[in-house]
């Protein structure tokens, strides 16, 4: 493969050739949509993320040491949780916006090789999440694919596959001038071409594909005579079905934006102030897609939502201890009186 030269690029907002008045106000615009989208995606988005984070890892890890036994989906979904939570802390990179943060190319060479990491993770674990709702509503009939289905097995494929993907990845972002200082998003600008699109090819196009499999078996295939129905199974684990929704929509957007950005690279162009708006705009949308998953779960998620019940009743049960000492004072002048 052959090295490029990406000394050229460089963000639109930052190009010393602007002069013109109308781009000037175009740069003033467009900062001011980044800089309000990201202070409403760190004031609700993140806050709300992290606390259904933390609370599914609770919830799961409280399971499993009272039974000593994880479900194959739970298995996944906490692996897909952690990637997730990974990925949020990450995203506190869009703090700096409408700036980037400032870095030398290995550091934010390093810094994308982990998001990449997380970002993979999340996305085959949920496409291995669900098959394993398609194998339980088609249960397996020969042996050997009974004897592959564990889960340990299938964590331990993601991840090598995706530390494999993501060690790739690191070598096509440059392989030049390491020590020079650069503006660092998490998909670093100075990439080469062929980054983007092994990216978008291996860590979206292909898990995108299998999930489409899973959901034209799930729709078209006849279930067992003894399986629920199909409007039964998919209520039960409403979760990952409204998820792989959310994760379709926002992957969608961002990896569009990835490879318009790969043409761009192509024909030697840095774009417009539009175009850098858009992708900043695609980079803050796959961050919200992080949160609300971790929200659809810890809401949705049979384990997780059993759990909320029981708070639920728990406080229904025991009233305030406010309105406690307000009866016992009420009742003690009555119970002297009568004495």
């Amino acid at each position: 493969m052959t090295s490029h030269n990406m000394t050229w690029i460089t963000y639109p907002s930052k190009n010393p050739a602007i002069i013109t008045p109308e781009d000037i106000e175009n740069i003033i615009a467009s900062q001011n949509i980044i800089s309000r989208l990201m202070h409403c995606y760190i004031a609700f988005f993140i806050p709300a993320g992290l606390l259904a984070g933390i609370c599914i890892l609770i919830v799961f890890i409280k399971n499993y040491v009272q039974n000593k036994v994880i479900e194959n989906l739970d298995l996944l979904l906490l692996h897909f949780t952690i990637s997730n939570i990974v990925m949020i802390f990450f995203s506190l990179t869009v703090i700096t916006r409408p700036d980037y943060v400032t870095l030398t190319r290995l550091a934010c060479n390093v810094l994308s090789f982990f998001f990449n990491f997380s970002y993979s993770n999340s996305q085959c674990v949920f496409t291995l999440a669900l098959l394993i709702l398609l194998l339980e509503r088609f249960p397996p009939q020969t042996a050997f694919f009974k004897a592959i289905q564990r889960p340990i097995l299938y964590v331990g494929i993601v991840l090598t596959y995706t530390f494999c993907l993501s060690l790739i990845e690191a070598v096509l972002v440059c392989t030049d001038n390491y020590h020079l200082q650069t503006d660092c998003q998490l998909d670093p600008l100075f990439a080469w071409p062929e980054y983007e699109i092994v990216k978008f090819t291996f860590a979206f196009a292909i898990p995108l594909f299998l999930q489409i499999i899973c959901f034209a078996v799930l729709l078209a295939k006849k279930a067992p005579a003894e399986a629920p129905t199909l409007k039964w199974h998919i209520w039960t684990y409403v979760a990952v079905y409204v998820i792989s929704v959310t994760m379709f929509a926002c992957r969608l957007f961002y990896n569009i934006m990835i490879l318009f950005r790969t043409t761009l690279k192509l024909q030697k162009s840095i774009g417009t102030i539009h175009d850098e708006l858009v992708m900043n705009i695609a980079e803050i949308v796959l961050f919200c897609e992080s949160c609300t998953s971790l929200v659809f779960i810890f809401c949705f998620h049979g384990p997780c939502k059993d759990e909320i019940l029981k708070v639920i009743e728990k406080c229904r049960r025991n009233p305030p201890a406010n309105d406690q000492l307000e009866i016992q004072e009420t009742s003690t002048p009555r119970a002297s009186q009568s004495r």
